[in-house]
């Protein structure tokens, strides 16, 4: 049958994997780094992957296609809660919240040859792995980078880390979206400021895409910036 139906351009798809966390139905999967409609069965025409694209590469198109299978959506949503991921029963060890107390008098080192301290706090540090009311929140002023960031910028941890509690992930390498953790994050704890780090390459607009959803969705004012990392290790902006 001829409707409308959504078109995902390749050549603009970053490989975020924001637009297949907003298909509620599931339509849209992550195929080598590039978001692909997978099910056009499963496609509404709705629209909904479209305002979580950062690079607008997902468009309306008439043609022909299967007409959307509400059934088929249902049978599958009943199926994946029937059948969730399995987990393991003791959890990782790993995944334990904790503080780290620094000192901060010896973030700098003494000469060059010294070590430098490290000026990360909190534990976990993935965005995907972190508790939401984790104590360490309470007042906090929090740093959501991309987990490039600390690689490619030399001064990462004093400029960004220190007195800041810290968040990675990366959009093109992890499987659905930041914003709903973000969100329960920011509108469950006491949190002061949001610092957004990302590198200039187009996948890391996932990142900062995610977290200005998760200010908005929170109900809250709060301050943010967001800082830019050139691939050769310059503050862009």
């Amino acid at each position: 049958m001829l409707r409308k139906i959504i078109k995902i351009d390749e050549e603009k798809c970053n490989g975020c994997g924001a637009c297949a966390a907003a298909c509620h139905e599931g339509a849209i999967e992550m195929v080598n780094g590039k978001a692909k409609l997978t099910r056009e069965d499963y496609c509404d025409g709705l629209g909904d992957c479209l305002p979580a694209c950062p690079t607008d590469a997902i468009s309306f198109e008439m043609r022909e296609a299967p007409a959307y299978d509400e059934a088929a959506v249902l049978a599958a949503k009943q199926q994946k809660q029937q059948n969730p991921p399995k987990k393991l029963p003791c959890g990782c060890p790993g995944s334990n919240a904790k503080a780290i107390k620094r000192d901060h008098a010896c973030a700098m080192p003494a000469s060059p040859s010294a070590p430098v301290t490290s000026q990360l706090s909190p534990w976990p540090v993935q965005i995907k792995l972190v508790p939401v009311n984790a104590p360490y929140f309470d007042g906090a002023n929090l740093l959501i980078a991309a987990d490039c960031a600390a690689y490619a910028y030399g001064n990462f941890h004093n400029e960004f880390i220190r007195n800041r509690i810290t968040l990675i992930g990366c959009p093109k390498l992890d499987e659905g979206d930041y914003a709903e953790k973000l969100t329960a994050i920011i509108a469950n704890n006491n949190i002061k400021s949001v610092t957004i780090v990302r590198m200039e390459v187009p996948c890391c607009g996932g990142i900062e895409q995610a977290a200005k959803r998760a200010l908005m969705a929170s109900g809250k004012f709060i301050p943010w910036s967001v800082v830019t990392i050139s691939t050769d290790g310059r503050i862009l902006d």
